[in-house]
């Protein structure tokens, strides 16, 4: 089971945590695993890279886990730009939890 918790703070996203393998298939073709992944890592590069939002994270591969938070002192045009990403990302989560939700447990916080 992949465990997603999304914290809320001012109806803004403010952090991301996932961890865990969903067990959908075998390790290195486990599509579910594989698409919460790419979803949450693309995130997270958008954050960095197109945002240009300096974002704290970690990763650690052998437990299977992301997390990032944004820093508290957001310009309006880094907020507005993390809003976009990190909703996008909570639409794809949710649509992949209606789809996959004996794999997934989705939290949002």
């Amino acid at each position: 089971m992949t465990d997603v918790t999304i914290t809320r703070k001012n109806n803004h996203i403010v952090s991301v945590k996932a961890s865990g393998h969903t067990g959908y298939g075998e390790s290195g073709e486990d599509i579910v695993c594989a698409g919460i992944s790419t979803l949450i890592q693309s995130s997270l590069l958008g954050l960095l890279q197109v945002a240009q939002i300096n974002v704290k994270y970690t990763v650690n591969e052998e437990e299977g886990s992301l997390r990032f938070t944004l820093p508290e002192n957001l310009t309006e045009m880094e907020r507005h730009d993390a809003d976009v990403i990190l909703n996008t990302l909570l639409a794809g989560l949710q649509d992949f939890y209606t789809e996959y939700s004996d794999y997934i447990n989705l939290e949002v916080i």
